[in-house]
């Protein structure tokens, strides 16, 4: 039991820098391995989190610019959704990595300004502007269908009180759109966390051994010659990161229903996508 603490101080926190430098050696205990893939699990939650927080803000943009009239607006927005929404992820990381490696190494002058580059091809700010950028198309398509479906007569009543531009929109329009798309948001936020799996298959370099949950999950597997075990561990975090991300969202879908009658509120069902 001592030992196996020992491990969790050592390695606990090992992919975010902190704790023991160069990865254990020799005979593998069950311990190292829940410990070890555990500490990556931080940079998958990393992804997922900050993922969601700035694209739920831009996919928001998204969607009010593809239903707007303008054309200067709604043609960029239905553009940026098709082409993140019609190419694989996978690519995706692979391109923009090749995109942001071009850029020069010494930074970018503007306005007598040098602004550093170098940066952008690492895991923590390339991976995450991939995965933002993903889940803000697929987001604000969901956000958009829920938009179309706001009830005409929230609408009508909104205009009989007087409210007109921002306040009908923050107070009646995208309340209801929240409410409508809060389901199929729920299942995005759990496929985008799932999704952070593919940074370490990605062209994004993972420093000095500190990867995600499956750069060592392939770690154990590669070593032990057994994939039984440390893939199973992998799973078993995400399946414990999903039930917290059902909770957590079941826990929103009920305070944007909690004026509505129990047999009229929304039920979340969570449906896995087998292909993205």
């Amino acid at each position: 039991m001592n030992t196996c603490l020992q491990t969790i101080a050592d390695y606990g926190l090992r992919s975010i820098g902190f704790g023991e430098r160069v990865l254990p050696r020799g005979t593998f205990t069950l311990c190292e391995q829940f410990t070890l893939i555990g500490s990556g699990l931080i940079w998958n939650v990393y992804f997922g989190v900050l993922s969601l927080l700035f694209g739920f803000g831009f996919a928001t943009a998204l969607a009010v610019a593809k239903a707007s009239g303008n054309p200067w607006l709604r043609k960029p927005a239905e553009w940026f959704i098709f082409i993140f929404r019609g190419s694989p992820l996978f690519i995706q990381f692979f391109i923009i990595y090749e995109m942001l490696v071009l850029l020069p190494r010494g930074g970018i002058t503007l306005g007598g300004i040098l602004i550093a580059t170098n940066w952008m091809t690492s895991a923590w700010a390339g991976a995450l502007l991939v995965l933002f950028l993903n889940t803000s198309a697929y987001s604000a398509e969901i956000f958009y269908g829920a938009l179309r479906a706001v009830p005409k007569g929230d609408i009508e009543a909104a205009d009989a009180y007087g409210m007109t531009g921002w306040a009908k929109f923050r107070r009646v329009i995208w309340p209801t759109t929240l409410r409508l798309a809060w389901p199929a948001y729920t299942n995005e936020a759990i496929f985008l966390f799932h999704a952070t799996t593919l940074v370490f298959f990605s062209g994004f370099p993972a420093f000095q051994q500190r990867g995600d949950a499956l750069y060592y999950a392939k770690f154990f597997a590669d070593k032990t010659f057994n994939p039984f075990i440390a893939y199973p561990i992998a799973a078993f975090y995400f399946i414990l990161l999903t039930l917290t991300l059902i909770t957590v969202f079941g826990m929103i879908n009920r305070r944007l229903n909690r004026h509505l009658p129990a047999e009229r509120r929304a039920k979340l069902r969570i449906r896995p996508q087998i292909v993205r």
